[in-house]
């Protein structure tokens, strides 16, 4: 299908963000916590593989997602890399533990949740507060803490600290699990350039800076949804003491991996599955001026290019998050309202990448035969490859349920795809 000469795996993702056709299609597998696969799916992928080395290493202990092992990577084709993975890279720094499923696991050593009677998982924070919990059945911790239940503080001197009793960051992934280290940064920048010199893979560095998010983090999305129609005062002061700390954080990613990282994955989930959480109106007053004061420093101060993680229907914001500076859309929920992949593509296709949207694991790459995942997901090739700007993704991470032999039907589609 394509007709380029052959590029590197970084080439080929750098083309397609250009919107131009690569030599094939860029396929992405883990380089971001929206965009893996569950410690339980990947360990029973190995196993349908007969691939009894390495390990299952949960790098987001959150979502309990499996670190894609270099073997993997080579066997799919995967064109992109997390930095984060250049951090704990020695065996001490992780540990042998058996999941509620009976199949063992390593966890980082520093994340030691503790197990009820009953058989839960409790994960708590520095000054023992319980901030998570896997419940009985699960496969993932939710979250028990909101710091803002009862009402907005006076003053935001202390919000550094009570973000730290969020799970999403008091059990952050990688790298950002040694952000509390004296010589993190350059660390981080000795790290990366290490990664980009022994792989030509691109590298995407995930730095979240949530905005609508961590409103719902904080007050709990009940209330902080109301807020945005009842209490939009507080709301946006807020997200402007929010705003300070992303920008000092992104002063720190932009000096160390700058010139380093290809990408750069902000997260904000905005949508539902019948369409945005709030209308566009409400959007564009307090969330899209400051979007786009983040897109602009990444794009002042960088050469990344911009990508927003951000589930569900968000056909009606698209426009506006394209104005306030967003280079990559993920996860491309195509099987929610007003998402329909012919129509992203003709609307949009032109002004932002689409990075997901190439397998419904809802509904089909879960619950299909591995023949019915073949023909879905070279229909999606069809639509989303025309011009570029599309990497493969699945739509979000790939969960326990999915079977493998569908996993591997999806990826000899791509296969198939690229040599027909």
């Amino acid at each position: 299908m394509m007709q380029n000469a052959k590029m590197t795996s970084r080439e080929r993702v750098l083309t397609s963000i250009r919107h131009k056709e690569p030599d094939r299609v860029p396929v992405d597998l883990g380089s971001t916590p929206s965009s893996g696969i569950s410690a339980i799916a990947y360990h029973n992928l190995k196993h349908h593989l007969g691939i009894s080395q390495g390990h299952t290493r949960v790098y987001d202990v959150v979502q309990q997602l499996a670190q894609p092992e270099e073997m993997i990577l080579d066997r799919f084709g995967v064109d992109v890399l997390d930095i984060g993975r250049a951090f704990n890279a020695r065996d001490e720094d992780w540990y042998d533990i058996t999941l509620p499923q009976g199949i063992t696991v390593q966890f980082p050593s520093w994340f030691q949740p503790m197990t009820r009677p009953n058989g839960a998982w409790d994960a708590f924070a520095a000054d023992g507060t319980r901030i998570a919990t896997m419940p009985v059945g699960a496969t993932f911790f939710d979250q028990t803490y909101f710091p803002y239940l009862d009402g907005y503080p006076a003053d935001y001197r202390n919000l550094p600290e009570e973000m730290l009793k969020i799970h999403w960051a008091g059990l952050v992934h990688s790298p950002w699990d040694h952000a509390g280290e004296p010589d993190f940064w350059q660390q981080l920048r000795q790290r990366a350039m290490a990664l980009r010199n022994s792989s030509d893979r691109a590298l995407v560095i995930v730095a979240g800076c949530n905005l609508f998010e961590w409103g719902t983090f904080l007050r709990r999305i009940d209330n902080f949804l109301m807020d945005l129609v009842l209490n939009p005062v507080e709301v946006e002061r807020l997200l402007d003491a929010l705003l300070e700390i992303h920008l000092d954080t992104l002063d720190k990613v932009c000096a160390a991996v700058g010139d380093v990282a290809d990408v750069l994955r902000f997260g904000d989930d905005l949508g539902m599955d019948t369409g945005p959480f709030m209308s566009p109106k409400i959007y564009r007053k307090l969330f899209k001026p400051r979007h786009a004061i983040l897109c602009n420093y990444v794009k002042t101060h960088s050469q990344m290019h911009t990508f927003l993680h951000s589930c569900g229907s968000i056909y009606r914001l698209l426009p506006d998050l394209i104005e306030a500076g967003y280079d990559i859309i993920n996860p491309v929920q195509i099987n929610t309202r007003d998402m329909e992949p012919e129509r992203l593509k003709k609307e949009f296709g032109q002004d932002i990448t689409f990075w997901g949207g190439g397998a419904d694991t809802r509904h089909i790459l879960n619950r299909a035969t591995p023949s019915e995942v073949k023909e879905h997901v070279r229909r999606l090739l069809d639509i989303l490859t025309p011009g570029g700007g599309f990497v493969f993704n699945t739509v979000h991470n790939m969960l326990p349920d999915v079977p493998p032999e569908n996993i591997v039907a999806m990826f000899e589609a791509i296969d198939e795809f690229n040599h027909a």
